[in-house]
């Protein structure tokens, strides 16, 4: 009997709620005056005629204030919402729906030393179904190289992450050393929390950057200048000015004369979490491919297995994780769980004999010695940057 009258109550409850939104609809379209006359006559509904109240009066005041065109806004809230792709750039006929993204929160013990062992390797598993559909079809799966998730490339184009040559770069290089990061590890963006993505929504916003649109050596100069005037109320030194323009240099590989959107948006979001967050934080955000893909590197270059190495091959490494093979040199015998991509010219390439040459130690006099925590710390911001799939350096190292 309790469960029919339960049963009942959740009947009615929902008649209600019924009866209250048609009513706050009917009274949107009401006049002005016709809604005094009817708050004078019912006082006693005065929760509901108040939402109608501000509801109406914001839709009066509406027109007479400046509005941003609705193109404008869509592109803000995407930008708000995470999402890298226009919506008016394909047909959503036939399409899955995107996922909502929710962005990641700060945690109190963020910004205490993670503990990350040099000694003890972690086991790198892959999920056994793809992110999308949950089916599993075994071969057929393409890996992300950043995190744990599969794919079929069917799904991804019904998605819409997928479009012209974007297709074939996941079929070529996912079960390669290079690797193909998924549409979550391949947007930095999504690592900034909310409080952060306002934050540099705003700074976008004073500047007079446009959200999805590329941006001219100028453009960038021009912005990179009045983001430093605000920050510290002076003109950026012309040494900073020259980094800058390296930056813009990095980001624009093929020399288009301009850098794609979510390079900028990507590079700025690096950006700000060096500038926001410890690094304790920062080592919070790699994933077990990319520790075990550092590990590599560090005992690679740790001839004498002490558990130190000098700064140059630090250094050696940190521009070690934008090389990109190229396609020739790919090879398809690669085991799905491999870690990440390991360039011609890396530390850990030279266990199999490729270039070790190209490893250049300082001498002693010029030598530091940096410890695997150390390592670890100076590269992380790197190793986030090197994240996407596109061929730009997010975050250039400084020479």
């Amino acid at each position: 009997m309790g469960v029919l009258m339960s049963r009942r109550q959740t009947v009615e409850r929902v008649q209600k709620v019924s009866l209250a939104v048609s009513a706050f609809k009917d009274g949107l379209r009401e006049q002005p005056s016709t809604r005094r006359r009817a708050e004078a006559g019912t006082a006693h509904q005065g929760t509901l005629e108040q939402e109608v109240q501000e509801g109406e009066e914001e839709a009066v005041a509406g027109p007479s204030q400046p509005q941003e065109s609705s193109a404008g806004k869509a592109a803000w809230e995407r930008l708000r919402d995470g999402r890298g792709v226009e919506p008016e750039e394909f047909d959503r006929a036939n399409r899955f729906t995107p996922p909502a993204f929710i962005r990641p929160k700060r945690e109190l013990h963020d910004d205490e030393p993670p503990d990350i062992s040099l000694e003890q390797r972690e086991q790198i598993l892959n999920d056994e179904m793809c992110e999308i559909c949950e089916v599993w079809t075994a071969e057929s799966l393409f890996p992300c190289r950043i995190c744990h998730r599969v794919y079929h490339d069917g799904c991804l184009r019904r998605m819409g992450y997928l479009q012209k040559d974007s297709a074939v770069e996941v079929t070529e290089t996912a079960h390669t050393e290079t690797g193909w990061s998924c549409y979550y590890c391949d947007n930095l963006n999504l690592l900034l929390t909310e409080e952060e993505m306002y934050s540099l929504m705003e700074t976008l916003k004073n500047c007079k950057i446009i959200p999805g649109v590329c941006l001219t050596l100028d453009d960038f100069l021009h912005y990179k200048h009045q983001v430093h005037k605000q920050q510290f109320e002076r003109t950026m030194p012309e040494a900073q000015e020259e980094q800058a323009a390296l930056q813009f240099n990095a980001l624009d590989p093929d020399k288009k004369g301009h850098i794609e959107w979510q390079d900028f948006l990507s590079h700025e979001s690096i950006q700000l979490l060096q500038k926001i967050r410890p690094q304790n934080a920062l080592l919070r955000l790699l994933t077990p491919k990319e520790r075990e893909r550092a590990r590599t590197a560090f005992l690679a270059l740790d001839q004498d297995n002490d558990g130190f190495i000098g700064e140059a091959e630090c250094r050696q490494a940190r521009h070690s994780w934008f090389r990109k093979h190229q396609k020739e040199m790919l090879s398809c015998n690669v085991s799905i769980s491999h870690v990440g991509p390991i360039s011609e010219g890396s530390p850990a390439s030279s266990r199999n004999g490729k270039s070790p040459e190209k490893i250049l130690p300082a001498t002693k006099q010029e030598e530091t010695s940096i410890d695997w925590p150390g390592f670890l710390r100076e590269n992380v911001a790197y190793i986030l940057a090197a994240r996407p799939n596109s061929a730009a350096l997010h975050l250039q190292p400084l020479t």
